[in-house]
């Protein structure tokens, strides 16, 4: 039996491919890389560019011409003695529909080529705030870590002082109680690093099984912004004033918006012209056998005939002329609405970023300079017996507040910069361009 069971195992061994029993390493890449990586190989957009392909074809088939109609006409009993049979064809000629069919269908297609760059754009901006969120809980973790490691060697302190009854015994208890605190937090910080991993893969879903992860492992005490292709916060920011016109120059909703108007003015004429009667057309052959002739003969000949057909006299198309110009009114003004809510969201975002570039230079400049200092003159006095475990406990989780904020305003600041871009659909955008100030 035990053989039996070996050789089964040694078939499946042998039988799939050895990378299905491999755990992959994920595959270190930048900012940059993800969003390459992301834009090439994302399934959602490349679903999306389909409908790209769709508006092509769309153009082609509202250019077409109506299919032909092939009848015969065979007369049966006295009835074909005197009246001919015939075999022909019918075709209905379209009157100033399908010019204004096909430049609808290019308008609409030039507006799937607008929703396809916004979601790209969109995709790009996903990328980079997955990027940033993921470093910013590694970066916490990290910190916790950190502390976790100077609460061990407090802890170790403690002991000393207990032992040499320079301490009393519920110093090591409370010092105790306040590791294994660290502990558990540290293990929460390792579930939201692995979480946002996940959600960073979510993120590009390509379509091949391969992980991806940030080569920046945490946010850097020299700040990495160059890397991060966000402006240094030491740099003043220029007034919105003068970077509103080039940040609502590019909204993808405002383009959109207008080419929404011009596909509604454009069904205006589409169903207005629907009232303008089609051209029937139809012509053929007719013959009479020999034995159905007046005169004995066969006879044959050809015939040709024309109709005006779906002339507007009971139906008007009024409901429907009425309708598109009510679209293309609505249509109107959606694109002012989209405008005006532009400049708001843009404003807003600018106020966004100008508070976290302020926050995180005062972390930088006041905060965290004054609480590394008081920190170590904290553990100092307290192995020193000038103070007493509590107070050294309290201060402690007020510096690991004040580094995990500092963290959180790295990560603000890093996507209130990507949520600008966002506002301003400009991936690129120099906040410096055409600004008189010295980089």
């Amino acid at each position: 039996m035990n053989k039996i069971y070996l050789a089964v195992l040694l078939f499946f061994c042998f039988t799939f491919p050895h990378k299905v029993f491999a755990i992959e390493d994920n595959i270190q890449i930048n900012l940059q890389e993800a969003i390459n990586i992301a834009v090439e190989k994302n399934i959602d957009l490349e679903a999306a560019k389909i409908n790209i392909d769709i508006a092509k074809n769309k153009i082609k088939s509202s250019n077409r011409l109506q299919n032909p109609d092939v009848g015969f006409f065979y007369n049966l009993g006295a009835a074909g003695h005197s009246e001919p049979h015939q075999l022909g064809i019918r075709e209905v000629i379209e009157l100033g529909k399908r010019h204004s069919r096909k430049d609808f269908a290019k308008l609409t297609k030039e507006l799937e080529d607008e929703n396809f760059k916004y979601k790209k754009f969109q995709l790009k901006m996903d990328v980079r705030e997955a990027y940033i969120n993921l470093i910013a809980e590694k970066s916490i973790l990290d910190t916790l870590e950190q502390q976790k490691d100077l609460q061990e060697e407090l802890n170790n302190i403690v002991k000393k002082r207990v032992t040499n009854k320079k301490a009393p015994e519920i110093d090591a208890l409370q010092s105790e109680i306040a590791l294994n605190q660290m502990i558990t937090q540290v293990n929460s910080a390792k579930v939201s690093v692995r979480n946002a991993l996940i959600y960073f893969n979510k993120v590009i879903n390509p379509k091949e099984p391969v992980s991806y992860e940030t080569k920046d492992k945490i946010f850097l005490e020299e700040n990495n912004f160059e890397e991060l292709l966000t402006p240094d916060p030491a740099l003043e920011i220029p007034p919105f004033e003068e970077i509103k016109e080039r940040a609502l120059k590019n909204r993808y909703d405002i383009k959109i918006a207008k080419k929404k108007v011009d596909i509604a003015r454009k069904n205006i004429s589409i169903v207005t012209n629907q009232r303008i009667p089609d051209v029937e057309v139809s012509g053929g052959y007719q013959f009479l056998r020999a034995g159905q002739s007046d005169t004995g003969d066969y006879k044959s000949g050809a015939y040709i005939g024309a109709n005006l057909v779906n002339l507007p006299f009971f139906y008007t198309y009024k409901p429907e002329i009425e309708n598109a110009r009510l679209e293309y009114e609505q249509a109107e003004m959606n694109y002012i609405s989209t405008i005006n809510k532009a400049i708001k969201d843009v404003d807003a975002a600018y106020a966004k970023f100008v508070i976290a570039r302020t926050n995180l230079n005062y972390y930088e400049k006041k905060i965290l300079v004054s609480s590394d200092e008081l920190i170590k003159t904290s553990i100092k006095n307290y192995n020193s017996g000038n103070t007493d475990l509590t107070s050294l406990i309290v201060m402690k989780q007020s510096y690991k507040s004040i580094i995990i904020g500092y963290a959180h305003a790295l990560a603000e600041y890093y996507n209130s910069w990507t949520f600008f871009l966002r506002e301003v659909n400009d991936e690129s955008f120099d906040l410096y361009k055409e600004h008189d100030i010295n980089l």
